[in-house]
């Protein structure tokens, strides 16, 4: 692997252990519109789009509603996760003052994903944030579209951090290594390893240690 100059992070599962704030704010959202209780597995099962694909998917005879009271119920409940991983603010740092270029590509949509790195206060670390689509799983797209706005640095001195399979999977489309992020308690580490991404950590501590080295 080339020395490192850029970094791209997922959001959910690897700056903060969010989603079962993510959880939460659906059920409380959703399931009084359709008037019945929501499971996580059922929550789950629509992630991938962003949050309006999800309400669409559960509610979509009250989409507007739907949107309207989970971002409500997101940010009301934000006191869940309050904070970032520990180690996160400090590697952001790190890389920033390396001049290590920054990044975020995240299935989450524009409003939510502002609402959590103002709540964490890492937003001024990001140069570049592309969110989710209500359609599908935008990633691919995302990070070539972050590779773009970086034209100083090729794609093989980027990486891309994150916890999910579609994560291994979307970097693989476009060319980038991956780096596969355990540290959350949502991460699944089995099915991580068997998509064999470029390296893997179970700690953020492990991570910033590893990538310290390669920049």
């Amino acid at each position: 692997m080339q020395k490192i100059k850029g970094v791209i992070f997922d959001l959910d599962g690897n700056l903060a252990n969010n989603l079962p704030l993510c959880i939460r704010a659906f059920r409380e959202a959703v399931s009084p519109l359709i008037q019945r209780p929501l499971t996580d597995e059922e929550i789950i099962a629509t992630f991938g789009p962003s949050e309006e694909g999800t309400i669409m998917a559960l509610a979509p005879d009250h989409y507007e509603q739907g949107v309207s009271d989970y971002l409500h119920f997101y940010k009301a409940h934000h006191g869940i996760c309050p904070r970032p991983f520990a180690g996160i603010r400090e590697l952001l740092k790190i890389l920033q003052e390396r001049g290590i270029h920054i990044g975020m590509v995240t299935g989450k949509g524009k409003h939510s994903t502002m609402v959590s790195l103002e709540q964490f206060n890492l937003l001024p670390f990001f140069e570049v944030i592309e969110t989710g689509a209500a359609h599908g799983p935008r990633k691919p797209e995302g990070i070539a579209s972050v590779l773009r706005q970086w034209a100083d640095i090729s794609r093989e001195e980027v990486i891309y951090v994150g916890d999910a399979p579609s994560d291994i999977e979307a970097c693989r489309k476009v060319g980038v290594a991956v780096i596969a992020a355990a540290w959350a308690e949502t991460a699944e580490p089995d099915r991580l390893k068997e998509l064999e991404p470029d390296e893997f950590f179970y700690t953020v501590e492990d991570f910033a240690g590893w990538i310290e080295g390669q920049i």
